[in-house]
């Protein structure tokens, strides 16, 4: 098998026959390091390609690496594609918790909420196509991931939703579930429909509409300061 121009099939730069002396053999990039750049250049990839024209060719080359290299880090092009998504999944996850952690105000939170999302979808990474524009969703284990993210999202929400309301947790649970969707469907909509609203307006209108409906439960020791 061929190896990437330059590389030799372990991924690594061949010493130069016509250097004089001794040879030495370019030490090999970290493993940690090297699984990294696999991933930057399969995510640059799929998300301009979709998963099923994307070829492991394709990713090897733009890595800069050979095919053996690439399927020492990840045996099947799935595999690859499973990183990718949890590594998305998990993004999205973090910056919903920092988004929630970021004030104890109620419509803040909201805001903060909505503005996540709106900021996931619009990142220059394209992380968010994973998440919410995979061509893989009739495979089972992009669909148990996908609900699992959703789920993530949710119970956070709904664990803010516990604690302020006294809500049972099915209860909360189905509220923040909606919550997500609200933020979901509409910053797919927004990025798909080129973002000709300005995002802190977007955030703004959509924060509105899921805060006018989540006040409806009151606190349960009412506080007017976390409205």
């Amino acid at each position: 098998m061929t190896s990437g121009a330059g590389t030799d099939v372990d991924g690594r730069v061949p010493a130069d026959p016509t250097a004089g002396g001794s040879q030495t053999r370019a030490t090999r990039m970290p493993r940690d390091q090297r699984r990294a750049s696999l991933l930057d250049a399969a995510n640059d990839v799929f998300t301009t390609r979709g998963y099923h024209a994307a070829a492991m060719d394709d990713i090897a080359e733009a890595a800069g690496v050979s095919k053996p290299v690439l399927y020492q880090h990840f045996p099947s092009k799935l595999d690859l594609y499973l990183a990718l998504l949890d590594a998305s999944c998990d993004s999205l996850v973090d910056i919903v918790s920092d988004a929630l952690a970021a004030t104890d105000h109620n419509a803040d939170r909201v805001t903060a909420t909505m503005s996540a999302f709106y900021e996931f979808v619009s990142s220059a990474s394209g992380e968010f196509r994973f998440v919410f524009e995979s061509d893989l969703t009739g495979d089972a284990a992009v669909q148990q991931r996908l609900w699992q993210v959703n789920s993530d999202i949710a119970d956070l929400v709904a664990a803010v939703i516990v604690e302020d309301t006294a809500l049972p947790p099915e209860q909360s649970k189905l509220l923040a579930i909606s919550l997500v969707g609200i933020a979901q469907v509409s910053a797919r909509y927004w990025v798909s429909s080129g973002m000709s609203i300005p995002i802190e307006e977007a955030t703004q209108l959509v924060s509105r509409l899921a805060w006018r409906g989540i006040r409806g439960f009151p606190l349960t020791a009412y506080d007017p300061s976390r409205l």
